[in-house]
């Protein structure tokens, strides 16, 4: 009982802290220059541009109607947990929008740094197993109804409808152009956050010496060989491939070697999101 009263205590406190970090980089860099978060913040900043209306107060009554038909649909811990960040970032927009300056800066300076803060402070929820709301569990509810709109579709249907209205809004069509690199900067964050800089490679390797490849491969890197029967549906010849994952610097070696051992091998390669595994990042 004490661990999960320590692991939700974590959680909390996590959400605490990208909620300040999402909201700092909304209330000083971001709105104050006319650039859109997206989602359902970029709704809030653009009512509190037009009526005055508390940024946080407006994300969250904007969410309620969502977290509801999120319950409804979905249930589950993900709700509970992604109602209390929902809560969390709506008091720490108003928090940040009360006491901290604003920075009206040049504008690329704004939505870059803007959006790394907006993504940190995004993939710090979302390590948690939680997401800001809004869009994403109307993403997910469209999605069951008509799988072939594909959530990530969806949001970024989305995010581009707020970012033209936001646009419209403030009589400037470098507002947009501007949201879009801010938007990009925060998805790349959450990318690394969530899923490693550290990218890896597949290699392919099509070939008539597959044993001693695989050999000079475990020899100088010492990464792993996976042999595998093919047959070349235009040739009817069988042959070996062999596949082994790498970090990005060590393609250059197993090109080397494969051509020095065979310089008639085909070789394809690949990107690889994540890797885990001996040698990588452990599961």
């Amino acid at each position: 009982m004490n661990k999960k009263v320590y692991k939700i205590f974590g959680d909390i406190l996590v959400y605490i802290l990208g909620g300040f970090i999402y909201s700092a980089a909304v209330t000083m860099l971001i709105s104050p220059n006319e650039i859109s978060p997206g989602g359902f913040t970029g709704i809030a900043t653009v009512l509190q541009y037009l009526f005055g209306l508390p940024t946080g107060a407006m994300l969250f009554a904007l969410n309620i109607p969502v977290l509801i038909m999120g319950f409804i649909s979905f249930g589950g811990i993900f709700i509970f947990k992604t109602a209390a960040a929902t809560v969390i970032m709506s008091l720490t927009l108003e928090i940040c929008e009360a006491v901290l300056p604003v920075f009206k800066v040049d504008k690329i300076l704004a939505c870059v740094f803007g959006g790394i803060l907006m993504g940190l402070g995004l993939s710090l929820i979302m390590l948690k197993g939680a997401t800001s709301g809004g869009v994403d569990i109307i993403a997910k509810f469209i999605n069951r109804r008509y799988p072939h709109l594909t959530v990530g579709r969806l949001i970024l249907f989305s995010d581009a409808l707020v970012v033209a209205v936001t646009a419209i809004v403030y009589k400037n069509i470098e507002s947009a152009l501007y949201s879009v690199v801010s938007l990009y900067a925060s998805s790349k964050i959450v990318d690394v956050m969530l899923y490693g800089s550290d990218k890896g490679k597949i290699i392919y390797i099509i070939t008539n010496k597959a044993k001693e490849i695989s050999n000079e491969i475990i020899a100088v890197l010492q990464r792993g060989v996976t042999e595998i029967n093919v047959v070349g549906s235009f040739t009817g010849k069988q042959r070996k491939m062999l596949m082994c994952t790498v970090r990005r610097q060590e393609v250059s070696l197993v090109l080397n070697i494969t051509r020095n051992l065979d310089n008639d091998s085909f070789i394809v390669v690949g990107e690889a999101g994540e890797i885990f595994g001996q040698g990588f990042k452990k599961i």
